[in-house]
């Protein structure tokens, strides 16, 4: 049987077209592909956005801002030591983009020193965003960095 060129032409549209298909449905379908939204309450977190960047604004006025270090496999988030621990309030959040289920917060009360250690054992490999929110003195202050553990 000879081929001419349109029948070429379908079959090779009917190939191109199954193997988008089979992409579509496996990146649908599969959970690895899972990809979770940021926040559930997007429009809500939108109107606390300018607070947001207030409070970022007030962390990096500070002498001694927040910083982020990896002691051996252990992350440390060192606060401020011009800060009075005891009138701290806030939390360290953890978010893993690729799986909201792995998110965890650290609560910033009753501290007896400035530095406060991750758990190496809630973390997976992979990207990490940290989200230190603290309130000191009526002052609001929120400092975010991006780590890969």
């Amino acid at each position: 049987m000879k081929m001419n060129w349109g029948t070429g032409m379908v079959l090779v549209l009917v190939a191109f077209i199954s193997f988008i298909m089979y992409f579509v449905v496996t990146m649908l379908t599969n959970k690895d592909y899972d990809q979770d939204l940021v926040v559930e309450d997007y429009y809500k977190a939108e109107l606390h956005y300018q607070e947001e960047i207030d409070a970022e604004e007030n962390a990096l006025a500070l002498q001694n801002n927040v910083y982020v270090v990896k002691k051996n496999s252990d992350w440390i988030v060192v606060l401020p030591e011009a800060i009075d621990l005891t009138e701290i309030e806030g939390t360290i959040h953890l978010y893993r983009p690729s799986n909201k289920v792995l998110d965890f917060e650290i609560p910033l009360t009753g501290l007896e020193t400035n530095k406060v250690i991750i758990p190496n054992e809630k973390m997976i490999n992979g990207r990490w965003n940290i989200m230190v929110n603290w309130t000191y003195k009526n002052t609001e202050y929120l400092f975010k960095k991006e780590i890969n553990h």
